[in-house]
């Protein structure tokens, strides 16, 4: 979790204060953070602390910062019909605002507010800490890593799953079938077989 005091020691802190209230200026980031916890469930999630590999670019603009960049992370888990491995590296693209505080810089003409208004109103946007230095991103891999885990993993979309009496993987063999018998007719196929024994 993210030291409030001192935002510049979270092992997820990248310093900005060299290209903060310097519109135009950029700053490249290609480095691997922990994943935070709480990413997915017993089926895929991503282990806290497994390394999360960031690589983009960090672009001032007038009322704050613009992040955009490439994010890949370790999946863990397994597909909810067949049961078998996802286990691999899942990557996604992500763009985010880190507005100024308030009064930071007054400086910005009409055009810059309303494209400053729509960023603010987005919900990919995430405070600066460290009175404007420092750029968090704990809440933002959470946030973009968890909306990119699917509610049901498959394999496939159209995995058969495993046979329900046996387990058999019908992806390996989609023929593979049981007999079937009505319970309904089970007494009668008794005293069938009873006759057949008798008549012998």
């Amino acid at each position: 979790m993210t030291n409030d005091k001192h935002p510049e020691t979270s092992p997820w802190a990248i310093p900005v204060a060299q290209i903060a209230s310097r519109p135009g200026q950029s700053k490249e980031v290609d480095q691997d953070f922990p994943a935070p916890s709480g990413i997915g469930d017993e089926v895929i999630s991503i282990a806290e602390g497994a390394p999360v590999h960031v690589s983009g670019s960090i672009d001032s603009i007038i009322d704050g910062l613009i992040l955009t960049a490439s994010v890949t992370a370790p999946v863990t888990g397994e597909c909810s019909r067949c049961l078998k491995s996802l286990d691999g590296d899942r990557t996604l693209q992500v763009t985010a605002f880190f507005p100024y505080a308030p009064d930071h810089d007054s400086r910005r003409n009409d055009e810059e507010v309303d494209i400053i208004a729509g960023e603010e109103e987005s919900e990919d946007t995430y405070p600066l800490a460290g009175n404007n230095t420092v750029m968090d991103l704990e809440a933002l891999l959470r946030d973009n890593l968890v909306e990119s885990l699917p509610v049901q993993p498959l394999c496939r979309p159209d995995c058969l799953g495993l046979c329900p009496q046996c387990g058999v993987d019908l992806n390996e063999d989609p023929d593979h079938h049981h007999e079937t018998h009505d319970l309904r007719w089970s007494a009668l196929e008794d005293l069938k077989a009873q006759l057949e024994q008798n008549e012998q």
